[in-house]
């Protein structure tokens, strides 16, 4: 009950006022909360930020660290971006956010096996944290979903950093929840089969825009004239 406060205050706070510098501590306490109880808020989040940026002598770089920690975990959405554009330049050639920056561009660009590696470099700082290995590992899954239709479990490996009897169990868990199957095979060549979908399987895609009723078509006609 009264974590659902802290949330419900914290949201009046930044609807109400939000330039004043006064609703530092409680934002700064939020982004804690929102950590310790895995909750995310992102408007809170960059309303701090942008406090910050008219008191920077007040900015403390563990909420700021752990702000970025949050956002990375909420990719595919662009979240990282927009919180790195209220960081100044020279903050974000710093440490920890150097690093978090790095962490970001392997990300969005699917190098996996970098990011783990570059991770683990970070682990006291990403550790705090909880959830956000499986947070990663969800994002690594969904980019591996809009790009294969069969993927080889070498490739799930790396990209999810995980192996062995853990990778055995992933796997069991994806094929009762998810609709992946599993072609006969053993060792690092086995095939994981995801479904298809419109990015998987552009079909998909084209027969989706063949189904669109006449009526629908003809009714677009008199507006673009």
């Amino acid at each position: 009950m009264g974590r659902e406060q802290v949330s419900y205050t914290v949201e009046q706070l930044v609807a109400l006022n939000p330039y004043n510098p006064d609703i530092l501590p409680d934002l700064e306490n939020h982004v804690n909360e929102q950590v310790s109880s895995q909750t995310y808020s992102l408007d809170a989040n960059l309303c701090l930020l942008r406090l910050y940026q008219f008191e920077p002598e007040k900015m403390s770089s563990q909420i700021v660290a752990r702000i970025l920690i949050k956002a990375l975990m909420a990719m595919p959405a662009p979240d990282f971006s927009l919180c790195l554009f209220l960081i100044p330049e020279r903050v974000q050639m710093e440490e920890p956010f150097k690093s978090l920056i790095v962490l970001s561009h392997y990300l969005e660009t699917g190098r996996f096996r970098q990011f783990w590696e570059e991770a683990a470099k970070s682990r006291h700082l990403l550790e705090v944290v909880p959830g956000f290995e499986q947070a990663i590992q969800a994002y690594a899954v969904h980019v591996l979903s809009l790009t294969y239709q069969r993927v080889p479990r070498a490739v799930l490996a790396e990209a999810i950093n995980i192996e062995g009897l853990s990778l055995d169990k992933f796997l069991e868990h994806q094929v009762a929840n998810s609709g992946w199957a599993l072609e006969k095979g053993q060792g690092k060549g086995q095939l994981i089969l995801i479904p298809q979908n419109e990015f998987n399987h552009p079909e998909l895609k084209k027969n989706a825009a063949e189904s669109i009723p006449l009526e629908h078509i003809t009714r677009i006609f008199p507006i673009l004239g």
